[in-house]
């Protein structure tokens, strides 16, 4: 069982920064795949960005060159680095991990607002 907090959210101006964490704990060994997704208000939820255990990354193509998504295996933590950040990206972010039985795990999701 692995337990996921995110914390790092908050109100921003376009074309400001900001960082998300993620901090994970229980049976964290057999983490496969770690990510973020976001869901806006009446809007389907969607993957931003990915990190696999052999360091792997993916970004969904409207947030590349914008975000980075690091890993840091030896404290459990997942970072992801918001840059340029626009009005659309407004969403509440969650933490995600599969782990190798394909069992998922979800954070409680922090906010994030960008005014115009």
């Amino acid at each position: 069982q692995v337990q996921l907090v995110e914390s790092g959210g908050g109100l921003v101006q376009a074309g400001g920064s900001l960082t998300l964490f993620c901090a994970a704990s229980g049976n964290t060994f057999s983490m496969d795949v770690m990510d973020w997704y976001r869901q806006s208000s009446g809007k389907q939820r969607e993957m931003v960005a990915q990190i696999t255990s052999g360091g792997r990354i993916n970004y969904a193509d409207s947030v590349k060159g914008r975000f980075t998504i690091s890993r840091d295996k030896a404290k459990n933590t997942m970072l992801l680095q918001m840059n340029s950040l626009k009005p659309e990206d407004t969403a509440v972010y969650y933490c995600h991990v599969r782990d190798a039985r394909a069992f998922n795990s979800w954070g409680q999701g922090t906010q994030v607002t960008v005014s115009s």
